[in-house]
């Protein structure tokens, strides 16, 4: 959690102010002990109440001007807390959005989130309460008992024995609470898993009649949780009454002990009464502590998880001498790339080399798992080839500038992402300045307009998050209107055509065609009708380039190239005498 502390430097005036407050208002608190022993050990003269009443006023003025300054500790305390919480979530946030899929890998989903919002309001509350609390307990303790000693040196030892055994069991809490809380953060972990899973699989949950199955997974995640979090509640609930016990027993004990030294003579009454208002001093400072040492543990295991975050550098980033390549070409080029998950024992790519030609339609195929996918995914760095390069425009893509690359890339993903807002937004998500005319040409071009045009407020109808209410072909197609309105030089489209039906998949590769004319085109497709009439079709099997050529030759040439066909393809269809539905991409 340390190594968080360097997001409160822009607090630091605030930080300086709120101690000089902390600290007049421990001063003013402690001044009041000794002006009532001053009115008990000076005697009241019958009928004369002016000692009485100019030291009450001068008490009450103490009192407000203290309450002023415990006013400003909190107003600060909450304003130092706040915004160090937002700092740490734009950091984690810019963090997140920097890193690769390796990353995203590494972290899941649900433990991000938590690690976002519950674990930096951990930090965010614990920060409040050592502003308000830890800083003024030890400023309090200390004085408080050079004040109690000023006034009964002989009871001290009574403070001291206190303080050792709230001290020992506030050590015995933290060596029994800290494995607990880091346990409790994994548990909120596992929780936000199993509710993130049951929330975005419900029709699938559903249709195979699970929901019992997915209730007692839930059930399980929030009865350990709910177990665990009774055991560390009732850690903290022993605190106060063995607190409020040890607090009584001293008061006894001075009363007791002070009794027989004001019999004595040796001890005047105001004095023991200031050395017990003072030994409640120091007591109340422990018993603050100890809340800090309850929360701490819990805040410390938030923070190394929220440090884990921030301080992960991706293993994608710029690099530090960026080569820009020519504007306006395209040409890809991958020269005996090879690339192994990480983790992973096989290589799901080895020895890769093809090019994709401006002006080209360039296709992909293969069997299931054959790394058509990862091929493309290395094109705009989601992930880096372990050997060999992957060049655009003759820059190997890992000494571009990242925004540069991106900039020249449209990427149309295998599963189709929307965003909430309205179609028009999510269409101008690839560029944020195009005109409602740009965004009616590209929605044509995608064959979107089809369907845009029955809805009620049309392009400025709400999409709901993750598009939720459009069907599957209709995302796709808004997807693929987010990349034609970029205007990029390459486009790249992941399996982008499944979910549309035969006549909407060879319209949309007709407009297509003249949209990306001297574009270079790289198409991931299952159905090799959408991609038989490519300039150049390459075929992966166990991530190796088996084939490459066009359709007819590849059906002469290769036995995979043609099972795949002959699956799907009528006899006439694979010799190319395809009817008007099927126009050339």
């Amino acid at each position: 959690m340390l190594k968080l502390f360097k997001y409160l430097k822009p607090y630091t005036l605030q930080l300086i102010a709120l101690i000089i407050l902390v600290v007049a208002q421990v001063y003013l608190t402690l001044l009041l002990p000794d002006y009532t022993a001053k009115i008990i050990n000076s005697g009241i003269i019958p009928g004369d109440n002016s000692l009485i009443l100019h030291t009450g006023l001068l008490m009450l003025g103490i009192s407000l001007i203290g309450g002023i300054c415990a006013i400003g500790v909190g107003f600060l305390a909450s304003r130092i807390a706040t915004g160090f919480s937002r700092d740490l979530r734009t950091a984690v946030f810019s963090r997140v959005e920097s890193f690769s899929l390796t990353e995203f890998n590494k972290f899941s989903t649900a433990s991000l989130i938590t690690r976002t919002t519950n674990d930096i309001q951990q930090i965010q509350l614990v920060v409040i309460m050592v502003l308000r609390l830890f800083l003024m307990a030890p400023i309090t303790g200390v004085w408080a008992i050079i004040k109690a000693y000023n006034n009964a040196p002989s009871m001290t030892w009574i403070m001291g024995l206190a303080v050792l055994v709230l001290v020992l069991m506030i050590i015995v809490l933290f060596a029994v609470g800290l494995p607990k809380f880091k346990l409790l953060q994994k548990m909120v972990d596992r929780l936000n898993l199993v509710t993130r899973e049951n929330l975005t699989g419900l029709r699938v949950i559903r249709a195979f009649n699970n929901e019992k199955l997915e209730q007692k997974r839930f059930d399980n995640a929030n009865e350990d949780l709910t177990s665990l979090n009774l055991f560390v509640n009732r850690l903290m609930v022993i605190l106060q009454p063995v607190m409020m016990m040890i607090l009584n027993i001293t008061a006894v004990a001075i009363v007791w002990v002070g009794a027989h030294e004001i019999g004595s003579g040796t001890l005047q009454i105001g004095n023991m009464l200031a050395f017990m208002q003072y030994a409640m001093q120091v007591i109340f400072a422990f018993l603050m502590f100890s809340v800090i040492f309850i929360l701490v543990p819990r805040a410390s295991v938030s923070g190394q998880r929220v440090a884990e975050v921030i301080e992960t550098k991706p293993e994608i980033c710029d690099p530090e001498k960026p080569i820009k390549s020519k504007p306006g070409r395209g040409l890809v080029e991958f020269k005996n790339v090879t690339f192994c998950y990480p983790g992973a024992d096989t290589s799901v790519l080895e020895n890769v080399s093809f090019s994709a030609q401006p002006g080209q339609t360039t296709a992909i195929v293969g069997s299931t798992g054959a790394g058509k996918s990862t091929l493309i995914d290395l094109i705009p760095r989601f992930y880096d080839a372990n050997s060999g390069e992957v060049l655009v425009d003759g820059v190997n893509v890992k000494d571009m500038h990242l925004e540069d690359l991106y900039s020249k890339v449209g990427y149309v993903p295998q599963k189709a992402v929307l965003f909430s807002g309205t179609i028009k937004s999510n269409i101008k998500y690839g560029a944020d300045d195009a005109t409602s005319a740009e965004v009616k040409k590209a929605s044509q071009t995608s064959q979107a307009e089809d369907f845009i045009k029955n809805l009620n407020q049309k392009y400025n109808d709400p999409i709901a998050q993750g598009g939720t209410n459009v069907s599957g072909g209709q995302k796709q197609r808004l997807s693929i209107a987010r990349a034609i309105i970029k205007r990029p030089e390459i486009y790249i489209f992941d399996d982008s055509f499944s979910a549309l039906d035969f006549k909407t998949d060879s319209l949309l590769r007709a407009a297509l065609k003249k949209e990306t004319k001297n574009k270079t085109v790289i198409i991931v497709a299952q159905r090799i009708s959408t991609i038989m009439n490519a300039d150049k079709i390459v075929v992966l099997d166990d991530g190796k380039i088996v084939a490459q050529g066009k359709h007819q030759d590849l059906l002469k040439s290769n036995l995979i190239y043609r099972e795949i066909a002959s699956s799907q393809l009528t006899e006439e269809e694979l010799k190319g005498r395809t009817n008007a539905e099927r126009t050339p991409a």
